[in-house]
């Protein structure tokens, strides 16, 4: 008896333990298809507002998995990053949508934007307004960048305790010597030309004279361009501009240190409103929404999402995009880098790909290891030896590395704000036998041979060493300048003339043959297509590594309205979790200190410090 009770209450117990894990199943199976089923939003409605508020960094491709993108947007956090494409796209087909009637650009929460990839945006505004449809920009405030898109607008308004800030360029870095000089820490520093500046913060306090008048040069070309382009959207002259830098404290004062005034009196905008205000003015414009609380609008995603409901089928004409953005770097990418492996193995997944008949190169990087560089431009050398044109598309950046993996291409596109060249590389080594003995330590001991050990960073290093590396950066350098010189059919003597780490801008880069052609991502993607005897309606096709079922599942589910309701219940709170960010200077050390080249232990770059502020 004791022993069949005891069988009952264990089936008993099996039979609940099933039941209770079926029924979690079918409700997070529900869960998904609600989530699906309702993430297109609501229907469009006539005289709809397309709002614009881009938030984070405007970027060629997501740095951060689909995962923590879509857990972030459940979770209700702000974006990190938006898409240059998508924010194109949907300008572009609201300018052919009957229910918009009328776009808001709102400016203020862009965190960062390459000057490239503001003038295609801002060139991406001035075709929408081709459309006759009213474009209006409204800020809480405006930096150069932002105020540069603002500024394409029909109207541009300015929150009252706003402010508009121009204050040019700036490129300042951190300057380490003294710090290592304190702990011990020896940086030894390899390079070839007097221009190659990016190592130069690990071995000097201030900047060299040859950094700072190779820096001017190009930043003054930028600057400039952006004063005429600004003043041109505005019906201003530049000279009228750059006095108001000038003469800013005494100018603000006059206004009582009202900034706001002192914008809508130099004419960057054209009034001050509240939030509110503004509002009031577009419901009088337009229409109501169904709830009559405030103008019928639809943003950036949801709009994305009705007009890629419907799925495309795969043409047998296609034109390939991989993107390349951030630092190049050994292996798979990740976090924001272009991984040599991974990079590689897109353009060869393209190349293969029998629908594929043309590859665009989109490049924005600084370049980084020598080595995952050389994978890349490899594989785009075997895609034209296949028999499919490559073009290049240069974003905001792309020097030193990024140019290398450029320079093979049947065509390089560049903008006129490019930051290009730097054709040049250098290697660090770091040790630290002093900051050893700082506190006690020392290394000693024998080695068959006197390279036994010489790599130690806990050792003083050998002058032969030294020799040694410098020796492959010279190799490094002639190599870097002798595939440039052939892939651009001149003389390696030109090139060195013109290289030498030096920073060039797309316009000043053109004169000297490194690009081809000025021009954006669009006319890069269209003389591919060309390249290739396609039609105009050629598909293209991103080829980016795959998400898996899972991933896929949470992205669809990160903009839905059920997500969101679950969001404001706080069911997804104890998913969160906090991220200890360090900061980019001390890991970009980190990595050069553990970097290899070709199984040496140290690191030879082909990187450009180029970041302005």
């Amino acid at each position: 008896m004791f022993l069949r009770t005891l069988k009952a209450l264990w089936e008993f117990l099996e039979f609940s333990r099933r039941l209770t894990f079926n029924l979690i199943f079918l409700l997070i199976l529900l869960i998904i298809m609600i989530a699906l089923v309702s993430g297109g939003g609501t229907p469009l409605k006539d005289r709809s507002v397309l709002v614009l508020a881009p938030k984070g960094a405007i970027v060629e491709q997501y740095s951060a998995a689909p995962f923590d993108r879509a857990l972030s947007e459940a979770l209700g956090e702000d974006a990190q990053e938006t898409r240059l494409r998508d924010i194109k796209q949907a300008l572009e087909a609201a300018a052919e949508d009957k229910h918009i009637e009328r776009v808001l650009l709102v400016p203020h929460n862009i965190t960062s934007i390459g000057a490239a990839s503001a003038r295609d945006l801002a060139a991406a505004l001035q075709k929408f307004k081709e459309s006759k449809k009213q474009l209006i920009a409204y800020g809480d405030f405006y930096d150069q960048r932002q105020m540069l898109l603002a500024a394409q607008a029909d109207e541009v308004y300015l929150h009252p305790d706003g402010a508009v800030l121009l204050e040019g360029l700036g490129r300042y870095r951190t300057y380490f010597k003294d710090a290592f000089d304190k702990f011990g820490i020896e940086p030894h520093l390899f390079r070839v030309g007097e221009f190659k500046s990016a190592g130069e913060p690990y071995i000097r306090s201030d900047a060299s004279p040859e950094a700072e008048e190779a820096d001017l040069h190009w930043m003054n070309d930028l600057w400039t361009r952006h004063l005429n382009e600004l003043a041109t959207a505005r019906k201003l002259s530049p000279s009228d501009l750059q006095a108001g830098i000038d003469d800013l404290p005494a100018r603000v004062a006059a206004h009582g240190g009202d900034l706001a005034k002192f914008a809508l009196e130099e004419k960057l905008v054209d009034g001050l409103k509240t939030r509110d205000e503004l509002e009031a003015l577009l419901i009088e414009r337009g229409v109501k929404d169904e709830d009559g609380k405030t103008y019928e609008h639809i943003d950036l995603k949801p709009y994305l999402v009705l007009k890629n409901a419907m799925p495309k089928f795969p043409s047998d004409e296609q034109v390939a995009v991989v993107v390349a953005e951030g630092e190049i770097v050994d292996g798979n990418a990740s976090g924001g880098t272009v991984g040599g492996d991974a990079t590689s193995e897109l353009i060869r997944q393209a190349r293969l790909d029998e629908n594929v008949k043309a590859l665009v190169l989109r490049v924005n990087s600084p370049g980084g290891g020598v080595f995952p560089s050389e994978l890349i431009r490899r594989e785009v050398e075997l895609t034209k030896k296949a028999g499919k044109p490559v073009v290049v598309s240069m974003g905001n950046l792309a020097a030193s590395g990024g140019y290398w993996i450029s320079m093979n291409a049947d065509r390089i596109f560049a903008d006129e704000s490019t930051i290009t060249g730097s054709i040049g590389i250098f290697g660090l080594f770091f040790n630290v036998p002093e900051a050893m003995s700082k506190v006690g330590l020392n290394t000693d001991g024998v080695g068959t041979t006197w390279l036994a050990g010489a790599f130690d960073p806990t050792r003083p290093l050998d002058p032969r060493v030294g020799e040694l590396i410098q020796t492959v950066i010279n190799k490094g350098y002639a190599d870097f300048i002798g595939k440039v010189a052939q892939a651009r059919g001149q003389k390696v003597e030109d090139i060195d003339r013109i290289a030498r780490g030096r920073v060039w801008s797309g316009a000043q880069a053109k004169e000297f043959g490194l690009v081809d052609e000025l021009g954006g991502f669009d006319a890069a993607l269209a003389h591919a297509a060309k390249l290739a005897k396609l039609g105009d309606e050629f598909q293209t096709k991103y080829e980016e590594k795959a998400m898996s079922p899972f991933e896929q599942m949470m992205v669809d589910m990160g903009g839905s309205r059920l997500t969101r309701v679950l969001n404001a219940r706080s069911l997804f709170l104890p998913l969160i979790g906090d991220m200890d960010q360090r900061k980019a200077e001390i890991e970009r050390i980190e990595r050069l200190m553990q970097q290899r080249h070709a199984g040496l232990p140290f690191s030879v770059q082909a990187h450009c410090n180029c970041e302005m502020r």
